[in-house]
Order: structure tokens, then C-alpha cells, then sequence
């Protein structure tokens, strides 16, 4: 089984800003957010934990499992270029991410899905075939485009359907997604 999460709390989150690679740890609040998922993933042994580089997503992986997690590049947040750290409320959007013609260093969102989608044919090639339980710490970008592999992508492109809320997780299975 594949277990996605969202990392805890950060500051930034509480302050209703975009967080990209500029975010912080988590707050007191997001850590015990983790430790609600300790208790609740407490019956599960981990064969692998992998995780986004970013400070919190380790942070809520290893306080969740008890484990050292493996960063991944590829399961990194997707970068907000000049749009980071800013109000949600007050940058411009081109559907669900910062418009580009605004804001300098913004992700293409299809090289930023291709490889997240690149790891994650990897792991289900490595371990598809196998009784194993995996667990991926990210985003709420990485949740919602680990939920799109699994899910399909929806007419709109809107992978944040698929998105897990801050301390939250979803459990999907290589077997039973429609990209198979």
C-alpha cells in the first residue's frame, strides 16, 4: 500500500500564504499534527519512507513513522518562484498556480507533474508487484498529483482535487489506479 501525507502546520500555512520552497518547519501545531498520524499509522510497518526535501515534509514523515526518511528531489514542492511566502488572497492565479506572466520563476505545471508521475512509475515498477507499505511525505501540490496518478487526471487539470490537508494522509493501492 502507498501512503501519501501532508506535512503538518507551518507558520505560513497559518498565515494563509503560498509556501513553495521558501517554507518553514513546522509550527507546534504541525507537530502535533504528526504525532496524531503516529498514533493513527502506529499498525502499519514501513518498508520505505521517502519524502520531499523540504524541512517539514521530513519532519512530519520521521515523527509519523519513527523512521529516517529518503528525500527525493522529484517529490519536491512545486516552486512559486516570486509568488512565495505571498497572501493567497492576493496573488494572481492562472487556474492553480501563480500566473507567470506576474510572477518570475514559476513552475511549468506539466514538468513539475511529469516528475512526480516519473517517481512514482518508478516505485510501482521497483515494488507494484510486491506486499510492501510505502509511505510519501510531501505537499499539497505532491498530494494532489500522487492522488492524479492514481486517480486519473481530471478534465480540468486541477490536481489539487487529490490534495490531503495539513496532517492528513491517503492510502491508495499500485493495483487499482486507472494510469494502469
Amino acid at each position: 500500500m502507498i501512503y501519501v501525507i501532508r506535512h503538518g502546520e507551518t507558520d505560513l500555512n497559518k498565515e494563509g500564504r503560498l509556501q513553495g520552497r521558501l517554507g518553514l518547519p513546522l509550527n507546534p501545531y504541525g507537530i502535533k499534527q504528526a504525532e496524531r498520524l503516529s498514533d493513527k499509522l502506529r499498525d502499519i510497518k514501513f518498508d520505505f519512507v521517502f519524502s520531499s526535501p523540504q524541512e517539514r515534509a521530513i519532519q512530519t514523515a520521521e515523527i509519523a513513522t519513527g523512521l529516517e526518511a529518503i528525500a527525493d528531489d522529484r517529490l519536491d514542492v512545486f516552486d512559486l518562484g516570486e509568488a512565495d511566502r505571498l497572501k493567497k488572497g492576493e496573488v494572481k492565479m492562472n487556474g492553480i498556480v501563480p500566473d507567470t506572466s506576474v510572477y518570475k520563476g514559476v513552475e511549468e505545471i506539466q514538468s513539475y507533474m511529469k516528475r512526480v508521475f516519473q517517481f512514482m512509475q518508478e516505485l510501482e515498477a521497483e515494488y507494484g508487484k510486491r506486499e510492501v507499505n510505502i509511505l510519501l511525505s510531501g505537499h499539497r501540490c505532491t498530494t494532489g498529483c500522487i492522488g492524479s496518478y492514481f486517480e486519473g487526471i481530471s478534465k480540468d487539470g486541477n490536481i489539487l482535487r487529490f490534495s490531503s490537508e495539513n496532517g492528513e494522509y491517503k492510502k491508495y493501492d499500485f493495483n487499482c489506479h486507472k494510469n494502469s
